[in-house]
């Protein structure tokens, strides 16, 4: 059998749940399920984005030791330069680490970047080559 062709959950190993809970609650985001001690799930669109922490992630996966954030980054892409603009003020107001202002870019798009309160990398882009769906997602080759 092929493995699918989609993501559907992505889990984030964190070093303070509740920190993170409130950090996201920050954002505006609503957590989908009644607060767990353990764990919290967020609904975005079509995606559940999660928040464990960071030792039980490691221990639920088999792994000697929990892994450093920063290898890989998570993408908010928006429609324009103004609401890639936004979305980056509003994450540090919320307590993000600025990385990069958003700017013009190489590959001829805008975007910046910030970390969450455990070093998780998150870009604010907009790409003008992409469409941006009224429900937010994306389809690639506008």
């Amino acid at each position: 059998m092929p493995i699918p062709a989609r993501v559907n959950l992505i889990t984030l190993g964190v070093a303070d749940l509740a920190r993170s809970r409130a950090f996201y609650a920050a954002l505006g985001w609503t957590e989908a399920q009644p607060a767990d001690e353990s764990v919290a799930f967020f609904q975005l669109g079509a995606l559940v984005f999660g928040l464990f922490g960071l030792e039980a992630l490691a221990a639920d996966a088999h792994l000697d030791a929990p892994g450093a954030p920063g290898a890989m980054s998570l993408a908010i892409n928006l429609p324009s330069r103004e609401e890639t603009d936004e979305v980056f003020a509003a994450a540090i107001a919320a307590g993000a680490t600025a990385l990069k202002s958003p700017q013009e870019v190489f590959w001829g798009g805008y975007s910046g970047y910030f970390a969450d309160p455990d070093g998780h990398l998150w870009e604010t882009a907009h790409n003008p080559f992409w469409e941006i769906r009224d429900d937010g997602s994306v389809r690639l080759g506008g």
